[in-house]
This record gives structure tokens, C-alpha cells and sequence, in this order.
């Protein structure tokens, strides 16, 4: 039996509360599924268990503020289930043995009374972040019809249910105070603890350009890949060779992590940002790339984001092309030793045999911790990024995979 426990998602993460939970003792529960919400200064996430087997004890409230760490279930395994019934595992007492008469039973503390049986007809899945908003706005969302995938209640739909029953929020606000505090902290702790050191490229965009014109040309709009997916995949597979730019320096100890998880910067419809990841990048075509980072901003928008996407990015690229800024210098977002941005695609004199021309370009930036990689270094990883954009083509076959 082991232990579930809240995780970090985040260096800004110190603690968070449990909004829902899904699972009742004795229920299994599979790798990756969602089993509750947990709200952090982030917003409301979802939160995914690590392993198979069967739920056990729940072991905290809901609706109370706890320390990252804390055990919030017992999990037997499903491996586990099979040698106790088969009478492989240990030998456990009996109830008897275990509560002689007279003992008293502690009592245990639940996450909460059973939700309420409804009719099926009038369940509907509300994303944890319009749940949130529609409580501190004193909207019921359980009884909103939802305009998000599968019918899903989204923020849109409990912001225009509160519209119509009263007059609008105050335009101009700026972000949640809990958002802008966390990030606030996070970054002070990012510029205390890390030697930043900053670099930057500039990256002829012709090639990857012309390359995307026509790769694109036979799409339907919806489906027409961008820049940016070639960017995260540029950025994926030169980390290939230098390992010392995408892990984690924990307790003095940097650990390089072999897949590119890239944590990317998405702006919030309500302020702020988050940077969750898009796992093993470098092992994925353009249009699996373009698809994922498609849904990984509707649902951060909607704020229907899940643990393992804040967990454990290894590096973070931010994109400030679109915002119409040229370079990015990006603050690392700790335990992460590096940060990559890119800039707005502008027109600059270029030589090309010498001869001077027109060119499409884009600034590359590089944000790296002193304590494992130095400038030399960076400075050919960014190389490396602009000779893989030279060759488009190339990044979007998947990689082979070693037979050994």
C-alpha cells in the first residue's frame, strides 16, 4: 500500500486545497486519471493519480489549505491486490487483533459526505477553473448549460451566466492578487537563487517559412501548423546534445531528464501566466506538436490544466512574437535551469553570399543558470537551434528510436 500525496506543481507551490474528489474508498483508479481538483495560487487544477490500483483511506478535507507533501490517500496497487489474494502477501491481524475491546478507534477524517446522487441527465462536467469562478461569483454552475467540448461548463459560460444576471465586472481589472503574488515569489526565488546569464541569436526564418507556406498549403485553416511548433521542436531536439540546459537543480544536485518536457508560456484570460508542459516534444511530428499545443492552451484558458503538466516541465519556451516584441529575456523558472524566448518575425538586411538581400528573422534568446552550463555552451545550443529552423524538413520525420 502506498501513499498519494499532494504534489508540487511548481516552485511556486508551497501549499493547496482539495476542491473535489471523484474516487470513494474502494474504488479503482487507473495511471492518469483525474481524480480530483486541487485549487492553488495558480487556479484550480486537476489532479491525476501516478499508479493503478484501488483508492483506500481518504485522509484529508476538502476545503482545507494544506502543505505540498501532505498524504491525501492509501493506494493499494493493483500488484499488491493480487499477492493478498492469493495469499502471497504479508499476513495482515484480524479486526479483533487489531482493535482489542475496550480500545477506542481513532476516528478518520474524510474528505466529505458522498456527492448527492442526480439524474444523469443533469450531470455535466464544469472545468475546475469555471467552477472556481463560478463560486466566488454566486453562480451555480451545476445547473449552466455548457458550450465546451462535450458539453462542458467552461469560464465563458458561468461569466455570461453571471452577465445576464446582473451588471458586468468593472473592465480593466488587473489579475487575481493570489496569481500575481505566486509568480512574484517564484521569480524573486528564481533571481535570489540562480546566476542568470542571457544570450541571444539571430535566426534567418526563410527556409522554416517557405517550408510552412507550403506544407500548409493543402490545410484547412483550423489544421495549418505555425511557427512556434517548429520553434519547440528546434528547441527539443538540440537539447539532445546538450543535456546540462534541460533538467533540475534540487538541493545543490543538478539531474538532466533524457525527453524534452517543454513547459509553455500561456497567457490567462484573467492576467497572469502558467508554463505548463507538452511531454516528450522531440519525439513528436510537427502535426501531433501542433494539435497538443492547440488543446494545451485552450485548456489552460479554460482552466482545465492537469497535474502532470505542471509537475515536471524541463525547460520553458515563451513566445512573445504575436505580443509584437522583437526579444524576450525570460526569468528560469526554478527547479529548471534554463529558459528559451523568441521574438516577433521582422525583415532585416541579410548577406547571403555576400550578397545583401532581405530577410526574414527572429531573435532566439537563452536564460541559463551559471551553476551548470556556461556561455560557451549556450552559445552553441542556440547554433544548434538555428541550424535545425534551417532545416525544416527534417523536424518533422520522428526520430528513430535505438533497437538497444
Amino acid at each position: 500500500m502506498s501513499d498519494f500525496l499532494l504534489p508540487s506543481l511548481g516552485a511556486d507551490m508551497d501549499t493547496g486545497m482539495i476542491t473535489d474528489w471523484y474516487p470513494e474508498p474502494g474504488s479503482h483508479v487507473s495511471r492518469g486519471e483525474v481524480i480530483g481538483v486541487v485549487e492553488t495560487a495558480k487556479g484550480a487544477i486537476d489532479l491525476e493519480i501516478w499508479v493503478d490500483g484501488t483508492i483506500g483511506d481518504l485522509l484529508v478535507k476538502k476545503g482545507v489549505s494544506l502543505p505540498v507533501g501532505t498524504v491525501l490517500a492509501t493506494v493499494t496497487e493493483a500488484g499488491e491486490a493480487a499477492s493478498a489474494a492469493d495469499g502471497t502477501g504479508a499476513d495482515f491481524p484480524s479486526p479483533d487483533a487489531a482493535h482489542p475491546a475496550g480500545a477506542v478507534e481513532p476516528p478518520t477524517i474524510v474528505l466529505g459526505p458522498p456527492p448527492l446522487a442526480r439524474p444523469a441527465e443533469s450531470r455535466r462536467h464544469v472545468t475546475p477553473a469555471a467552477r472556481k469562478l463560478a463560486r466566488d461569483l454566486g453562480v451555480d454552475s451545476d445547473h449552466l448549460v455548457g458550450t465546451g467540448p462535450d458539453g462542458s461548463v467552461s469560464m465563458t459560460d458561468v461569466e455570461r451566466a453571471h452577465t445576464e444576471a446582473g451588471p458586468p465586472a468593472s473592465a480593466g481589472e488587473g489579475p487575481p492578487m493570489d496569481i500575481r503574488s505566486a509568480i512574484a515569489a517564484a521569480m524573486s526565488r528564481s533571481k535570489r537563487e540562480i546566476p542568470h546569464y542571457y544570450l541571444a541569436e539571430t535566426i534567418p526564418m526563410d527556409a522554416a517559412l517557405d517550408w510552412l507556406a507550403s506544407a500548409n498549403g493543402g490545410r484547412p485553416i483550423s489544421d495549418r501548423l505555425l511557427a512556434a511548433v517548429l520553434q519547440l521542436k528546434a528547441v527539443a531536439v538540440a537539447l539532445r546534445d546538450f543535456p546540462e540546459l534541460n533538467g533540475f537543480y534540487r538541493d545543490g544536485v543538478f539531474t538532466a531528464v533524457p525527453a524534452a518536457h517543454i513547459g509553455v508560456a500561456i497567457s490567462l484570460r484573467q492576467g497572469g501566466l502558467i508554463a505548463p508542459a507538452i511531454h516528450d516534444v522531440a519525439d513528436k511530428s510537427l502535426e501531433q506538436l501542433m494539435h497538443d499545443l492547440t488543446d494545451l492552451v485552450r485548456r489552460a484558458r479554460s482552466g482545465s490544466v492537469r497535474s502532470s503538466e505542471f509537475a515536471d516541465p524541463t525547460i520553458t519556451v515563451t513566445n512573445l512574437g504575436e505580443q509584437g516584441v522583437e526579444t524576450v529575456f525570460g526569468v528560469i523558472h526554478p527547479p529548471q535551469v534554463a529558459l528559451v524566448g523568441f521574438g516577433r518575425v521582422v525583415e532585416r538586411p541579410w548577406v547571403v553570399d555576400a550578397t545583401v538581400g532581405v530577410a526574414r528573422v527572429v531573435t532566439a534568446s537563452l536564460s541559463a543558470d551559471h551553476r551548470v552550463s556556461d556561455g560557451g555552451r549556450g552559445a552553441r545550443f542556440l547554433r544548434a537551434v538555428s541550424e535545425r529552423l534551417q532545416r525544416p524538413e527534417d523536424l518533422d520525420i520522428p526520430p528513430r528510436r535505438s533497437s538497444t
